[in-house]
């Protein structure tokens, strides 16, 4: 799908230098990282030198930095690989997990942001999502309305860390936690009335934002990724959301989540942030991304019972069941005949009852059972058992594979 979007692949290696990840994140992602101890003479020192990947953005910064003058003006790569956080597993939180990465180098263009969404959009759909939405919001916003709120320049960053929780823990425990970190109460007070979830239209948000910020650079970026994304399979989709926060440091401009109404938190999210790469480099170049938690769509695809019959029935299509000692050879060569056709097939070890057979075939979620008896051979057939239905036919060695093909599309 994503190179249908012209993204072409990228693996970057598990662990990188700690100095590298650290300080990327926020205070919250700073205390996830799980860190590598050095090794040898230096392991009593209890100081580490590598981490584990906390995310796939900032390794893809530095391969950038590292390989810049071999990449194209335009680069736009996708990376499916796992990532770790030193989280408290729950559900929908792991402590490994893959991340589904589509990046754009180089570009300022909002038309980045549209393709993305579309990109993303289309993901979605075609997995059999139609109740997703996705939240968008701009870090330049975020800021405007924390000054016009009166919170203090230097508490900005504190303020946002809070602001972040509150699809989880509401606008109460936002207020208990921004009064902890030290910003005014009143303050916090109006700054949580601009910040409160209005299901809207994004006109309506962009109004309400343009009442409060006026003509805000910001606001006509929202404006423009909107329009421009009515022409994608993002259409429709996107909600404008005030109180997006997305805790990571590294973002500059336009930032963007995918969520569905289920699930706590998303699915996945993104942004711009032109200014990581130039950690690395010296100068800022200008990049945007999107991330979907490959394990987070399972759990709810999984809890709405989402995948196809051909993927929920287990590990394997056929099961081929032995006769007897004779059989066992031809077996195994039944077997090779219909792995060749595209099928999954396992093959009974042992010479037992049918029933056994049967049985340890329905425990592994085969759809059917190959069987090779005497009869069978003789006639160059093969007796073939829907083990959902009980019907069970024999057919022609040769039309086996297409058979139980056929068979398992309905």
């Amino acid at each position: 799908m994503y190179e249908r979007y012209g993204f072409e692949p990228l693996e970057t290696p598990a662990f990188e230098n700690i100095e590298t990840l650290l300080g990327k994140y926020g205070e919250e992602g700073n205390k996830l990282i799980f860190k590598i101890l050095k090794r040898g003479e230096h392991e009593a020192s209890g100081a580490a030198d590598l981490a584990l990947r906390y995310d796939l953005t900032v390794p893809l910064a530095r391969v950038v930095a590292q390989y810049q003058n071999e990449l194209p003006k335009f680069f736009k790569r996708y990376q499916i690989q796992p990532v770790w956080r030193a989280d408290r597993p729950a559900r929908g939180r792991f402590r490994e997990f893959y991340q589904c990465d589509i990046d754009a180098i180089g570009s300022t263009s909002l038309v980045v942001e549209a393709e993305l969404l579309g990109a993303v959009s289309e993901v979605m759909t075609t997995l059999g999502f139609s109740d997703f939405v996705v939240r968008l919001n701009h870090r330049g916003v975020l800021t405007a309305l924390l000054e016009a709120a009166g919170v203090a320049g230097d508490k900005h960053g504190e303020a946002l860390v809070a602001l972040d929780k509150l699809d989880k823990i509401g606008a109460d425990g936002v207020a208990k936690e921004l009064a902890s970190r030290g910003i005014d109460s009143g303050a916090a007070s109006t700054a949580l009335s601009f910040f409160s979830v209005v299901e809207e239209a994004s006109h309506a948000t962009l109004a309400r934002l343009k009442s409060v910020l006026g003509d805000h650079a910001a606001v006509r970026d929202l404006e423009s990724i909107v329009a421009l994304a009515e022409s994608t399979p993002a259409a429709g989709r996107i909600r404008i959301d005030p109180s997006l926060a997305r805790g990571l440091s590294y973002y500059t401009g336009a930032i963007m989540e995918v969520a569905v109404p289920d699930l706590a938190g998303s699915l996945g999210g993104g942004g711009r942030y032109d200014n990581l790469i130039g950690m690395f480099l010296g100068r800022d170049v200008p990049a945007c991304g999107f991330s979907l938690g490959l394990e987070r769509i399972i759990v709810v695809m999984t809890e709405r019972n989402m995948f196809p019959a051909s993927i929920a029935h287990g590990a394997v299509d056929v099961m081929v069941s032995i006769w007897n000692d004779d059989t066992r050879a031809d077996a195994i060569a039944l077997a090779g005949e219909l792995r060749r056709g595209g099928l999954r097939v396992d093959v009974y070890p042992e010479v037992e009852k049918l029933g056994k057979q049967f049985k340890y075939a329905a425990g592994r979620q085969a759809r059917f059972v190959a069987i090779l008896g005497d009869d069978e051979r003789a006639r160059g057939e093969v007796a073939i058992k829907d083990l959902v239905t009980g019907h069970q036919e024999s057919i022609a060695r040769a039309g086996a594979g297409d058979y139980i093909a056929g068979r398992l599309k309905t």
